[in-house]
């Protein structure tokens, strides 16, 4: 990684992240985001208790998340870090999921993954100065501070999640070459969300893409417009 003088930029020998956030998508994603938000608000949770020197520290974390973010604007990196440590959790076997093992370079490892261990070092000095906090929990706080950098909502944070010690298996996010029926296999059977949480989460790499050569959906494990009008057909 190299990087020079004010307003450093990244560099990286297999890939660079090019970071496009135009108001167009931003608000078209967060609009999608939000409603998806606002749906699974609605069924019943039951969330960790936490001491309130835990939810001080999340608060100040998130302050210096919020500077860190606008200084690199790096926001699509962190949603992507919270999104990708999230998007592998398994509703039958209740396993993967959000708990802090994309630190480990095993997970790093994954092809999907490329380009995240970007977002685990530009993190890692934040973390350091809050070591109440567990990586499960400060990984999705990164996530929810790239949201609303980018305008998006406030979104209710619970926290609470216990780091776990072994990565899930890789395979469990979206393959890039498949299409519809891909996409429903892993996340309505998989991780048990709706189409319309496909189409919502699909939304948020409008924000990214991982070469110069453009956004192509097919790079990140994504549905290509084709296959996003078959889902949103099929469940009109």
């Amino acid at each position: 990684m190299a990087h020079s003088g004010q307003g450093e930029e990244y560099k990286w020998e297999s890939e660079e992240v090019c970071l496009c956030s135009t108001r167009v998508h931003r608000v078209a994603f967060l609009s999608s985001f939000l409603h998806t938000l606002r749906r699974k608000r609605k069924m019943t949770k039951c969330y960790p208790t936490v001491s309130e020197e835990y939810q001080n520290a999340v608060q100040k974390a998130k302050r210096k998340l919020r500077a860190l973010i606008a200084e690199k604007n790096c926001a699509p990196l962190m949603l992507r870090l919270a999104w990708h440590s999230a998007g592998t959790f398994d509703v039958k076997t209740k396993t993967g999921g959000p708990f802090g093992t994309m630190k480990q370079p095993a997970e790093l490892a994954h092809a999907a993954n490329n380009g995240l261990d970007i977002a685990v070092r530009l993190l890692e000095p934040i973390k350091e100065q809050f070591p109440i906090l567990s990586y499960a929990d400060f990984y999705q706080v990164a996530g929810v501070v790239a949201v609303e950098i980018t305008g998006g909502p406030e979104i209710p944070f619970h926290p609470g999640r216990v780091d776990k010690p072994y990565p899930p298996p890789e395979g469990r996010l979206p393959n890039a070459t498949e299409g519809a029926d891909h996409l429903r296999q892993v996340f309505s059977h998989q991780m048990g969300l709706s189409d319309q949480d496909i189409v919502a989460l699909s939304g948020g790499h409008t924000l990214v893409c991982a070469t110069r050569r453009g956004l192509d959906l097919r790079d990140h494990g994504l549905p290509t417009l084709l296959s996003l009008t078959t889902l949103t057909s099929r469940s009109s």
